[in-house]
């Protein structure tokens, strides 16, 4: 992968995270989560998936109610409304992206919920974020970022003692598969030509950068075949609607289907998709006496 700074990363992601929220309608679930759903069975739709996957998240950090939680890579704001008004919590967003700042403050507006949604734009890795934070999530996030230790460093020094982080991201299986198909064209398409910047290291170099960073791993799930339908369901929902998404955003329709059939050819051969969870209950190296 080429090196590129924070800051290069963020300007290159940004030219699809600051595509029309219409366009993420499309395909997406109401509330445009752009991550893996969680299903409980064959009957479960996409809407109920997603909400399944954030009280999953909810569960996997312990949150009781009026935590204060800092979501990096907020996207369209599904998880910070969505523990805004469900669990209470103080909830601070981070997005280098203008519109989905907008889309997210409209949103909690209508849902009441706008005096416990703090927004902070720009990049994680180059802007200040005050406060103390019990909890700390990072949903697709990661793999736009490539300081990836500093960023988990960053977020050590922010979480209180035993708080908890939840990670999730797309790994390649291995190294090997790594150096084999990183530079795939197929890949390429995904990573640079889709998301601008994005880097699918092994799952055991994030467990590295997690540890490394000061935190107790707690937890490792396999969500690749919750991701593998949740993309099956965007993609049928991007087919259907393939005539507006020409309307929204002309010549996107083609390789956003063309991302999301590479992206479900890839699971469990080459790839997978892993939640993980972690807790600050030591100190952090740089906390160290």
């Amino acid at each position: 992968m080429t090196t590129v700074t924070p800051g290069e990363a963020r300007e290159a992601t940004n030219q699809h995270y600051e595509l029309p929220p219409e366009l993420f309608g499309i395909y997406l679930d109401q509330r445009l989560k752009y991550s893996a759903g969680l299903y409980t069975d064959e009957h479960t739709d996409l809407d109920q998936a997603q909400t399944n996957k954030l009280h999953f998240v909810a569960r996997q950090l312990g949150l009781r109610g009026g935590e204060q939680l800092l979501d990096i890579g907020c996207g369209w704001g599904s998880l910070i409304l969505f523990m805004a008004k469900e669990y209470g919590c103080h909830a601070t967003g981070v997005t280098p992206s203008g519109p989905q700042a907008d889309f997210i403050m409209t949103r909690a507006e209508q849902m009441g919920v706008a005096g416990l949604i703090t927004l902070r734009s720009g990049s994680f890795s180059e802007i200040d974020v005050p406060g103390r934070f019990d909890a700390v999530t990072m949903l697709g996030s990661i793999v736009h970022m490539p300081d990836r230790a500093d960023v988990l460093r960053k977020v050590h020094g922010l979480l209180r003692r035993n708080g908890s982080l939840y990670v999730s991201e797309s790994c390649f299986r291995d190294h090997a598969t790594y150096r084999e198909f990183s530079r795939r064209p197929g890949t390429v398409h995904v990573t640079e030509s889709i998301f601008g910047f994005a880097d699918m290291v092994p799952v055991s170099v994030l467990v590295e950068a997690v540890e490394s960073a000061g935190f107790s791993l707690t937890g490792l799930t396999d969500l690749t075949a919750h991701y593998h339908r949740t993309i099956e369901q965007w993609e049928e929902r991007a087919q259907d609607g393939l005539d507006r998404i020409e309307e929204v955003a002309p010549g996107m329709g083609e390789p956003l289907i063309r991302y999301l059939q590479t992206a479900n050819a890839g699971w469990g051969y080459t790839t997978k998709h892993y939640a993980l969870n972690a807790r600050k209950s030591r100190m952090g190296p740089a906390e160290a006496p």
